[in-house]
């Protein structure tokens, strides 16, 4: 198997697993072989050794950081993203009515195009050959009719972008359902409205309820009667209740039932099989989870097999061998063989994320057997089995079985014994052979969609145009505005040059930097701070992150340039580091500035997540934590003031900003929701921190993630756009046209060209020119 390689990011004390994980998302300890790839080999620096073993980027799931932000420190109201939508489309109606220059420029899609993200969900068109849609964690419903070489929107921009599963109706009916159950996965930062339905092939859409859902695990529908849908809904993850559970319709998803209730109000459904032969015997696996915003569980007595073997009206609990009803019981995955429906797969997790077994029956789920421990297989989940949850079977072959996991695990002995499939990327997610060609069969991962002529053996072809790339960062270089670099979910750090994007730095995709003076000054993190410099444009490494100094380190740890010389870097997780020679050395230049680690050890909390120093004054340096805590110092980190405002918000601080024009007027933005209360939140200070004015006006409801000043103008970056402001924050308009709705998570200024860059986490990178004032 040829691994996804990248160059070493640090010495790293990890267990066997833990180290496995580690390998499989792209780091490689010093030493390692190079990677076969163009991606740079590391040398480990000087310094000490990181204090914490739970900052290695092999601990804990990705993107958490993408829902832990946005829940903190109560969870997200229901409804959340709909009612900002509806406030974004007021700030557009209004900006059009009174200042049309400014809504009237065109923003312009940067790509990547060859990268992908992640797909959770793939449907094959009934009638048409060669067409497929698949369900792009945070880019909406897209369509290929080439076969899956490329592919195009079809889903509305003011609609919620996280789609979780889609199916597609023997008549050619599309349903597709909101919100993703993977728990953790960004696409969580909101759930789904419920469940849409298109009968003209995805040009347009009508919502058709469950609307309380959250989010939707898999969509069923019946080969012999196109009017009867199973919808597998999981529920909100940070509210009990809603409606969760398996739901049933009878006139192709206009209306809905629940057949299948959770034994408790955390407990929804995740998967649903139907048995191709006899429709009437339909299994359904159920998951009881929920979490708060600094601790999970992801495990309950409600989760178990269910089948009914009337259409859905009755169920029993499924036994004969598989676990018992416990609290350790986590996510199922479950599969039919459509070649002899009465051989089912189960693939079952449990707390902590670990597999507990792999499970077939030969009579239906009467009776099963858990078959012998696959060391493979195992590892193959890591510690979050709850992110893929999916059983593949050969329709020629009811002992070809494929299970999703960091690597594409594949079985011919019915489960008897376990290969590692390969595969060009990592964690998968769809599966879906076409009837119509024999051996083909498509792949839906963390890196799009890759097709195979030969059933999955050996040789994939990955998609050329799929632009749903969720990003975190992105930077431009100051010289050549077409130098662009940004980190990634689980696509690595990503760079623009030379001629196409690729990536050079691996792991999730964090920080990244270019130097304002010298474009081959180039730096990439990966996850929890692994970062490393180079001097020649990405193609060579050098690690620096054991010459730092933290306890604690966010998944996305602050790294940035001071803005008088790009030789004075600084880095921060609990304390801040600072640098004077590039990121080679560096030295420790405040105390622990947050409040310490939450209750669940897997996640790092108690971080700084943001830091900004000042273009007019030196010593002046402003720095924010996510758990909502704003400091400063005027005098190089030799003493530090804790903002004490009683109008500041205590939630996730996103962005801090200095006005490079006066060090005393300073800004910071904030994720999350105060209170339970929907509510962006931008604040600003003109007397140097000692008191803070709210200036969040009429923004929609929804997280501010970046927060740019140029001139007497504020750009920030929200969950549903781009806005600015003239006026000091009494009045934002939104900027351009034709930016889809999905989270701008950072915004970049080049500003001898004037053009704003804005990364979108679900649909690559966009660029707008600015209009002059």
């Amino acid at each position: 198997m040829v691994w996804r390689r990248a160059q070493a990011i640090g010495l790293l004390a990890v267990s066997v697993v833990a180290y496995w994980c580690l390998l499989q998302h792209g780091a490689f300890p010093p030493g390692s072989e190079e990677p076969r790839e163009r991606r740079g080999r590391a040398e480990t620096g000087a310094g000490p050794e990181l204090e914490q073993e739970a900052t290695s980027p092999a601990h804990g799931p990705p993107e958490d950081w993408m829902l832990r932000q946005r829940a903190y420190p109560r969870g997200i109201p229901a409804g959340a993203l709909s009612r900002a939508a509806t406030a974004a489309d007021r700030v557009d109606a209004e900006t059009a009515r009174h200042t049309p220059a400014v809504l009237a420029p065109k923003w312009t899609l940067v790509g990547p195009t060859n990268i992908g993200g992640r797909v959770l969900d793939i449907a094959l068109d009934p009638a048409l050959p060669n067409t497929l849609y698949v369900a792009a964690a945070t880019g909406g419903v897209w369509k290929s009719a080439d076969a899956g070489a490329t592919f195009t929107p079809l889903w509305p921009s003011n609609y919620p972008q996280a789609i979780g599963a889609i199916a597609a109706a023997s008549d050619g009916t599309l349903l597709a359902g909101t919100g993703e159950a993977s728990a953790g996965g960004g696409s969580l930062a909101y759930g789904g409205d419920g469940v849409y339905r298109s009968t003209d092939r995805g040009k347009t859409w009508a919502n058709t309820g469950l609307s309380t859902s959250g989010a939707i695990g898999r969509i069923a529908v019946d080969p012999k009667d196109p009017k009867r849908v199973f919808v597998a809904a999981a529920g909100s993850l940070f509210n009990p209740g809603g409606e969760r559970g398996l739901y049933r319709s009878t006139d192709e998803g206009i209306t809905w039932t629940r057949v299948r209730a959770g034994a408790n109000s955390t407990t929804g459904a995740v998967d649903v099989a139907i048995d191709p032969l006899n429709p009437n015997r339909v299994y359904v696996a159920m998951w009881d989870h929920i979490r708060s915003p600094d601790l999970r569980r992801y495990s309950g007595a409600g989760s178990g097999l269910f089948r009914s073997i009337d259409g859905g009206t009755k169920w029993k609990r499924l036994g004969g061998g598989l676990p018992p009803s416990t609290t350790d019981l986590g996510r199922i995955g479950l599969a039919v063989a459509p070649s002899n429906p009465s051989r089912l797969y189960a693939v079952v997790i449990r707390s902590g994320g670990v597999l507990e077994g792999f499970y077939s029956s030969s009579n239906g789920g009467d009776s099963w057997t858990k078959l012998p421990s696959d060391v493979q297989l195992t590892r193959s989940q890591a510690t979050y089995g709850w992110w893929f949850g999916r059983v593949w079977v050969d329709p020629a072959d009811e002992n070809h079985v494929f299970v999703g996991g960091v690597p594409l695990m594949e079985s011919f002995e019915g489960g008897r014994g376990w290969r590692e499939e390969y595969e060009p990327h990592v964690d998968h997610h769809a599966m879906v052979w076409d009837d119509n060609v024999p051996g083909r069969v498509y792949l839906g991962t963390d890196g799009g969609v890759y097709r195979s002529d030969v059933n999955g053996a050996g040789e994939w072809v990955k998609a050329k145009y799929e632009p749903y790339t969720q990003f975190y960062t992105v930077d431009v270089g100051e010289q050549d505005s077409t130098h662009l670099v940004g980190g990634t979910q689980d696509n690595g750090s990503l760079r623009s040059y030379p001629g196409a994007w690729n990536e050079y730095y691996g792991g999730d995709g964090l920080a990244n930097l270019i130097s304002y003076e010298d474009l081959n000054a180039v730096y990439a993190c990966a996850q929890y701070g692994y970062c490393a410099r180079s001097t020649d444009g990405g193609d060579t490494f050098f690690d620096f992150t054991r010459a730092t100094i933290s306890a604690r380190r966010n998944w996305l740890t602050p790294l940035v340039f001071d803005p008088n010389d790009p030789s004075v870097m600084y880095y921060a997780g609990d304390r801040l580091n600072r640098s004077t020679d590039g990121g080679q050395t560096w030295q420790v230049i405040s105390p622990d500035l947050a409040g310490g680690p939450g209750r669940d050890k897997q996640y790092p909390f108690g971080t700084i997540t943001t830091v900004a120093a000042a273009k007019t004054s030196a010593s002046t340096i402003l720095v924010g934590t996510d758990d909502g805590r704003l400091w400063f110092t005027t005098n190089l980190g030799q003493g530090w003031t804790h903002a004490q405002d009683p109008d500041l918000p205590s939630y996730w601080i996103t962005r801090v900003a200095v006005d490079p024009a006066n060090a005393k007027v300073a800004y910071a933005t904030y994720s999350g929701y105060r209170a339970g209360v929907d509510e962006p939140y931008v604040v600003r200070t003109s007397d140097g921190g000692a008191t803070w004015a709210n200036i969040t006006g009429n923004l929609p409801p929804a997280p501010v993630n970046d927060i740019v000043v140029h001139s007497k103008m504020l750009y920030v970056g929200t969950d549903v756009g781009v806005y600015l402001t003239r006026d000091s924050g009494r009045t934002w308009l939104s900027l351009g046209l034709g930016l889809p709705r999905t989270p701008v998570t950072d915004i970049r200024l080049h500003a001898s060209t004037r053009t704003l860059f804005a990364a979108t986490y679900g649909r690559g990178i966009y660029r707008i020119k600015l209009q002059a004032r």
